[in-house]
């Protein structure tokens, strides 16, 4: 049994950032409870006025600032600071929903082998920093397009329908297939998996009924390369239903194609990788922003993103070793500027797993902070 099918086995018996007797599998159980001891004077009771700045990030947000009142409870009177209970955050119970979107643009040939070779490193780490985990994982190629030219690219003859129509090489697809946002379960390019994946539930997207994680995320993940130009922002959030234009389709609500996928309880992990500039979905950074804080509520700290991607733009520079060439890169300025926690990596990096070992130690706290809606 490999390492990975034996992690994946471990995962049942731990929760989320916490060790608690009979807790059921995939974190689960309760979250620790924190308390706060109270501070008591020997002085009068006083009160203190204390003000706390309040910032948010992204171009044109408004610094504000709170005032609050604090009774401090004097010792002298014999009285005690009252008990108003528990108070800590219910967190996400290693809940974490995440979305894959992998550009399918042929130069991915060289940086897709490097994405599969670093997904069990980061199932790893998320059992380090979490202790435990109930992951949904979608993987989408950005893009609506699914197109077999290669017959013989079709690896299971069980997934090929000689009478199938359109006539795609006779495979056996759904509407699902070529709809934007819906979860990749059957990659038709040169280097792809070229067969239907089948996962645990008959959904589209990973679950933690998973028996071998790593070796499903490598049949949906495994896209190939020489399809689509990438319309990163455009994917996900027709993959969250919180397309820029609306489409009038659903695809988490029942009977959807991502049905389930999308947890109010769950933090949300953007994962995106792509050679080019982010150039061709709909809106920019600002709208980006707005849209993705939206699906959780508003809520800043629910949201975090990685983008693994051209690093032409900056000095030093992996992808361009003789200097910055060509444009500003849109992605960096939303992951930068305009996300509270969102990361920009190299694609020109001969490996990706520290990035990935980075984001896992960035959950960690989040999940212990998080208030569900």
């Amino acid at each position: 049994m490999s390492r990975f099918i034996g992690l994946v086995a471990t995962l049942y018996f731990v929760g989320c950032h916490t060790a608690v007797p009979d807790a059921t599998p995939f974190g689960s159980a309760s979250s620790e409870v924190e308390t706060t001891s109270a501070t008591t004077s020997t002085s009068s009771s006083t009160t203190t006025s204390t003000t706390t700045p309040t910032t948010t990030s992204g171009s044109g947000d408004v610094s504000t600032s709170t005032s609050t009142s604090e009774a401090v409870v004097s010792s002298s009177s014999g009285s005690v600071a009252p008990d108003f209970g528990d108070v800590a955050p219910d967190g996400c119970q290693g809940k974490i929903d995440i979305i894959f979107a992998i550009s399918t643009e042929y130069p991915m040939k060289e940086y897709q082998p490097r994405l599969l070779a670093a997904f069990p490193e980061f199932a790893q780490a998320l059992e380090e920093e979490l202790g435990g985990f109930d992951l949904h994982v979608l993987v989408t190629d950005s893009s609506y397009t699914w197109s077999m030219d290669d017959c013989a690219l079709c690896q299971d003859p069980a997934d090929c329908d000689p009478n199938g129509m359109p006539d795609l090489c006779g495979a056996t697809i759904d509407e699902c297939d070529y709809t934007m946002g819906s979860g990749e379960t059957f990659g038709s390019e040169l280097g792809s998996s070229g067969r239907r994946c089948k996962l645990a539930g008959g959904h589209r997207y990973i679950t933690s009924a998973e028996p071998d994680l790593p070796a499903a995320f490598d049949c949906i993940a495994r896209v190939g390369w020489g399809s689509a130009t990438p319309q990163t922002f455009d994917s996900i959030f027709s993959a969250l239903d919180h397309p820029l234009v609306e489409t009038g389709i659903e695809l988490n609500a029942p009977g959807g194609c991502n049905e389930g996928f999308l947890r109010d309880d769950a933090l949300l992990l953007l994962v995106i990788i792509q050679d080019s500039y982010e150039n061709w979905s709909l809106g920019g950074p600002y709208q980006w922003r707005k849209a993705l804080y939206a699906v959780k509520g508003g809520d800043e700290d629910a949201v975090i993103a990685l983008a693994i991607t051209a690093d032409n733009d900056i000095t030093p520079s992996l992808c361009a070793p003789d200097g910055p060439q060509g444009q500003p890169n849109r992605m960096r300025a939303f992951m930068e500027d305009y996300l509270k926690h969102g990361t920009m990596a190299s694609i020109c990096a001969p490996e990706y797993g520290p990035f990935f070992k980075q984001v896992a130690a960035k959950l960690a706290p989040l999940c212990d902070q998080f208030i569900p809606d």
